[in-house]
């Protein structure tokens, strides 16, 4: 089959398009997480529990399309990397998961019975369904930065020498805490921009802005940890962007200040940090004069600091820290080129569909909601 793009272009815009399917489910699903991290604290009653909750009630189940999406791509775009990353967070994923399936039931049960605290019950449950995955998506990221414990041998077969508790260390955690900043910040906005004037927003405004500036310090805090310690890889050796999927051909070392070298050689990508803090400050700024503003200043945020990860590792996707020669890269661990240009059709013909949806969804449901609409029968 003749294929119009060469190998190495199609493993370039995979790189890209997962990055943005991560994106997108950062964008859409994180301020629903967000929200239900903050629904024990800016809703002191029922009804404004209930006007928390119904703010993201009609949408936020669509938008787990994007995490499914970037799963499926993960897998089928860079395979090594899916194998050993699901192995080796596995105890993690499980404990996301199950932080995941607290949302639906939360939803469905809580309005089963009128009971106080049967209700509270199910509200510190949307709560660690929200917390609990935005913490451990973070404190991922942050043990993908330092690299992951991991080896091949020579029949390409990997072992994982970690556990839950090793990816709880000092600057996972940071990351952890970065994220939950980020999302709550982002889920704020959103009930800004949702929900009608009162108590309930401006206790969100309260927390979002608090919120923006924990983003703000420990984003630099953790870009500044990163430039100063031995944090970063580097291929010494030649490396075939054309070549077939083999992480064993090549020689990496571990180097301080290795994450920054990107932003020396293509300056463009500075505006993956710059939308980070950028997006914080105006999310910061629009909280506090109540502007529609903040929502795009946090999704800015939300996509700036993610797309900050996946510029300061490229090529690298999945270092190894036990021996980072046999790190994963985006050149050495994708799936054939036959295989990466199938699905490059097959997504430009599903991306548009979902951006298409999620765009419906968002004109038909735009507008604020009060509390008399958030009460009334059938609603959560």
């Amino acid at each position: 089959m003749d294929i119009p793009l060469d190998y190495a272009t199609l493993k370039v815009i995979w790189w890209a398009l997962v990055g943005v399917l991560f994106i997108g489910y950062a964008v859409t699903d994180g301020y629903d997480l967000g929200v239900a991290t903050l629904l024990p604290f800016v809703g002191k009653t029922d009804d404004e529990r209930r006007l928390v909750i119904n703010s993201i009630a009609p949408m936020w189940e669509g938008h787990q399309v994007w995490l499914i999406t970037g799963g499926g791509a993960l897998f089928a775009a860079w395979p090594y990397v899916y194998a050993i990353s699901f192995s080796g967070f596995y105890l993690a994923m499980f404990v996301v998961l199950a932080a995941l399936i607290l949302r639906p039931v939360g939803f469905k049960y809580r309005s089963k019975r009128a009971g106080k605290q049967w209700r509270r019950n199910w509200d510190w449950a949307l709560f660690t369904g929200g917390f609990v995955p935005a913490l451990i998506f973070g404190v991922a990221l942050g043990n993908v930065l330092q690299g992951v414990p991991f080896d091949i041998d020579r029949t390409m077969r990997a072992t994982y020498d970690g556990g839950l508790l090793g990816l709880l260390n000092p600057f996972a955690l940071l990351a952890g805490l970065a994220s939950v900043a980020m999302l709550v910040v982002h889920g704020a906005s959103w009930l800004v921009v949702k929900i009608e004037h009162g108590p309930v927003m401006d206790r969100a405004i309260l927390y979002g802005r608090l919120a923006a500036i924990a983003v703000i310090a420990f984003y630099a805090i953790a870009g500044i940890w990163l430039w100063q310690s031995g944090m970063g890889y580097r291929i010494v050796s030649d490396i075939d962007p054309h070549g077939p999927a083999n992480p064993l051909r090549k020689d990496v070392v571990v180097e301080a200040g290795a994450w920054m070298g990107n932003y020396a050689r293509y300056p463009f990508l500075l505006l993956a940090p710059l939308a980070g803090f950028g997006g914080s400050l105006l999310a910061l700024w629009a909280l506090g004069r109540k502007s529609s503003l903040a929502l795009a200043g946090s999704g800015f945020a939300s996509a700036g600091i993610v797309a900050s990860v996946g510029a300061s590792m490229f090529p690298f996707i999945l270092p190894s820290s036990v021996n980072p020669s046999v790190s994963l890269t985006v050149w050495d661990s994708s799936s054939s080129h036959i295989t990466l240009f199938i699905m490059l059709i097959a997504t430009a013909i599903f991306l548009p569909l979902v951006l298409a949806y999620t765009a419906w969804v968002f004109k038909v449901l735009w507008g604020r909601l009060t509390v008399e609409e958030a009460t009334s029968e059938g609603k959560y």
